[in-house]
């Protein structure tokens, strides 16, 4: 797509990139690359009151308070169901509960392709029906983004608010003409490929299951990023959703709080909004 100009921070993030072409024998590789680079891309985040390792009903998961009694943001991370953990997200979550006062569940789930869909959306449902009652809302970025659309739609409680960042959510792969910065085309086919061979039936696919009733969303985008129209799509489904297009910026900039300036802004306006829904039912 021309005409589209990229942040001098965005290029300089792709130039840093070390990107592995992934396949089936390079996974740990890549696995292994994304937890090296969070350091420099992530940083260490604020200091939170209490962060404990936790077993969530079965579930591996992270959780970090700054007061016992505050909602609980239940958080899937990215990294196309193949990446990431709970250490590449830690530095994000931190800065969640710091900016918001709520807390944050992170979820530690099973990747693929060791673990196929619905491995994924199982133990993102499972943490939620862990947790005593109280408000809750659901998150994630990128492929996090579509576990927490899932747990909220098939969620056996109320559900305060979902955050989406830079989510992937369209098994279809409808993207829109637009250069590849950062995330290509080809990395999301071999994600969906490796998270669901079989593809997804309708309650699991955002573009197509029945969102009546689903909780009020924030949805961030960046403009230079393949994934952008899909979440745009999926908030206009919704009757209560507001999609944010941060322009210039690539996919999942608001993780990498120690590269982009854009990402302390958008941590910002998500602690704004789960602020508005701390006392949803």
């Amino acid at each position: 797509m021309t005409g589209k100009r990229l942040h001098p921070q965005a290029r300089s993030a792709i130039r840093a990139q070390n990107r592995v072409p992934l396949t089936r024998d390079t996974i740990d590789e890549a696995r292994r690359g994304m937890v090296a680079a969070t350091a420099v891309e992530v940083g260490e985040g604020p200091p939170v009151r209490s962060v404990t390792d936790v077993d969530a009903g079965g579930v591996p998961a992270r959780f970090y308070r700054d007061a016992d009694d505050a909602p609980v943001l239940v958080y899937a991370h990215g990294g196309g169901w193949v990446l990431g953990d709970l250490e590449t997200h830690d530095g994000l979550c931190r800065r969640i509960v710091h900016d918001s006062g709520w807390s944050v569940l992170a979820v530690d789930y099973r990747r693929a392709p060791e673990h196929p869909y619905p491995a994924a959306v199982d133990d993102v449902e499972r943490a939620l029906t862990w947790l005593p009652p109280g408000p809750v809302a659901v998150g994630g970025d990128s492929a996090g983004g579509l576990l927490a659309v899932v747990a909220a739609r098939h969620a056996g409680r109320p559900i305060a608010a979902q955050v989406l960042i830079c989510p992937a959510l369209d098994p279809a792969m409808t993207y829109p003409d637009l250069d590849e910065f950062g995330l290509h085309r080809d990395e999301m086919a071999f994600f969906w490929s490796a998270f669901a061979p079989d593809g997804l039936p309708e309650q699991a696919d955002p573009m197509r299951m029945d969102v009546t009733g689903m909780p009020p969303a924030l949805v961030i985008l960046a403009e230079l990023d393949v994934l952008v129209t899909e979440g745009e799509r999926y908030a206009d489904r919704l009757a209560d959703a507001v999609a944010v297009r941060y322009q210039g910026l690539n996919h999942n900039f608001p993780r990498k709080l120690a590269i982009f300036d854009a990402a302390g802004l958008a941590v910002a306006q998500i602690a704004a909004f789960l602020r508005t829904r701390a006392s949803a039912p």
